[in-house]
């Protein structure tokens, strides 16, 4: 080979690296995209609406299988048409789900199911009714509520067990509080009624979505099903001095499950 062919080998050496590298990334990059449509994706925890379930700071993991498919379950927000879900199954009652919040589907919120298609909900006195019927609640202690600048609050804990057994617990900070006492709601097809844990400190169901809560949630907007925290920091730490963040890490709550 002459001097001639050898520099032109060498030019194009460089050249197909970088458009392999290129190539790569970019494949890599399509790949973790469509890991996070299909499978799960991590959210974070912003507010204490979950609470004593799910605390400010943690991170979580929801697979997105379980019920489907529908733009809600893009990675990046999109405004496509309304086309329902594929593969579509509905969540069961006490499954905490990720959804997009109706007022602005680039939000991402937390709630618990507690009303299905056709169910009757209902707020009375503070408790729960589902068709005609009290959800079993029954006290469970004292603990704290933290809100997102890591001042507490003293809270009731009970521990409610909706129709079909699943029990999870609750926070309640006040006897006669705002949303106790509500109408009657009939929940419609391809529609939820959801809670959270925190019960006087949840724009949900209860609330509209004109007045800043969810209304009743269309299955369309559901992203997932909240699985796992795999992480956990106390954001109460961000106003301390910086070589004590650390301090902040939940350590305990790291890989647990969430129910």
């Amino acid at each position: 080979m002459s001097d001639q062919q050898d520099t032109a080998a060498a030019a194009q050496k460089p050249s197909r690296s970088w458009t392999r590298s290129l190539v790569e990334i970019v494949a890599a990059f399509l790949v973790v995209m469509a890991a996070k449509g299909a499978l799960a994706e991590p959210f974070y925890v912003p507010s204490g609406s979950m609470e004593p379930t799910l605390l400010i700071g943690d991170a979580l993991l929801a697979s997105k299988y379980p019920y489907g498919y529908s733009a809600a379950s893009l990675p990046v927000n999109v405004a496509l048409p309304a086309t329902g879900r594929v593969f579509g199954a509905l969540p069961d009652r006490g499954d905490v789900v990720v959804f997009r919040w109706p007022g602005d589907t680039s939000q991402v919120w937390v709630k618990r199911v507690v009303g299905l298609p056709g169910d009757r909900v209902q707020m009375r006195d503070g408790r729960l009714w589902i068709n005609g019927e009290p959800v079993a609640m029954r006290p469970d202690g004292r603990g704290q509520a933290e809100d997102e600048n890591g001042r507490v609050t003293p809270a009731a804990r009970f521990a409610e067990t909706l129709p079909g057994g699943r029990e999870h617990t609750l926070f309640k900070l006040k006897e006669h509080a705002f949303l106790d006492n509500t109408r009657e709601v009939t929940v419609p097809p391809d529609h939820l009624f959801v809670m959270g844990d925190n019960r006087d400190n949840s724009s949900d169901s209860r609330v509209s979505v004109a007045d800043g809560g969810v209304g009743l949630l269309p299955v369309e907007n559901l992203v997932g099903r909240v699985d796992a925290i795999v992480g956990s920091w106390d954001l109460g730490m961000k106003s301390q001095p910086v070589w004590t963040w650390l301090s902040g890490l939940r350590l305990a709550r790291s890989f647990t499950s969430v129910h």
